[in-house]
């Protein structure tokens, strides 16, 4: 079971993410908090997993809180946030953050974060994923996280050769930023089939998450 903690300074906002969670038979929601200094507290008194956290909370910010909770390893943070900033995603990936969504994403990308984060993964968002990649390809920040290392050129074009065609397809929409489910969309595919697509691209390229499947698409010319 995964146990998960929500803090956002809007009731209704938890008691959404809450509900889109608690029909999962895997994810469990054991604490709320309205501020970063109750999450905070939250994290090290009980057992949680996941802390999903906003960024603009009162008393101290989401930011710190996940510098705090990460820092003493109570749980892995995904910050869950309505402004699409810069500063806040590279901030976040700095202070510790597994995970960056929107709020305006859909309820199965927060509960796919939720597993994935609490599974040694990373997850952003589509709009986070593409700052990212553009912050590596430009060098300017130093809160990215660092890409895998680039195979030599054989062993890439090896890693190339071993995708399907289909597999070619999905990460060439990955790499555009698109979620599973906007590629299930564009494919005519269900979320399903996207996901097992998209895990099959993550080993084959030995990729830890979506960021670095990116670069490698980046780097071996794939990429859109």
């Amino acid at each position: 079971m995964i146990r998960v903690l929500l803090a956002d300074d809007h009731a209704l906002v938890r008691s959404g993410f809450a509900m889109v969670l608690s029909v999962e038979d895997d994810i469990e929601v054991v604490a709320q908090a309205a501020d970063g200094a109750a999450a905070v507290a939250a994290a090290r008194d009980g057992a949680v997993d996941v802390a999903l956290l906003d960024v603009q909370m009162p008393v101290m910010d989401g930011i710190e809180a996940t510098r705090r909770i990460v820092g003493t390893g109570c749980a892995k943070v995904v910050i869950v946030t309505t402004f699409d900033r810069e500063d806040y995603l590279f901030d976040a990936l700095a202070a510790g953050a597994s995970g960056f969504l929107l709020k305006n994403a859909d309820p199965d990308d927060l509960v796919e974060a939720v597993r994935a984060v609490a599974g040694g993964h990373a997850l952003l968002a589509p709009e986070a994923t593409l700052r990212v990649i553009r912050a590596l390809a430009a060098d300017v920040s130093p809160a990215a996280p660092e890409p895998a290392p680039a195979p030599p050129d054989p062993a890439r074009q090896r890693i190339v050769a071993s995708l399907t065609e289909r597999e070619h397809e999905v990460l060439r929409l990955v790499s555009e930023g698109l979620s599973n489910a906007e590629i299930a969309q564009r494919l005519f595919l269900g979320p399903a089939t996207v996901k097992t697509h998209v895990s099959n691209i993550l080993a084959k390229t030995g990729s830890r998450d979506r960021v670095q499947a990116v670069v490698f698409a980046h780097r071996a010319g794939l990429a859109g």
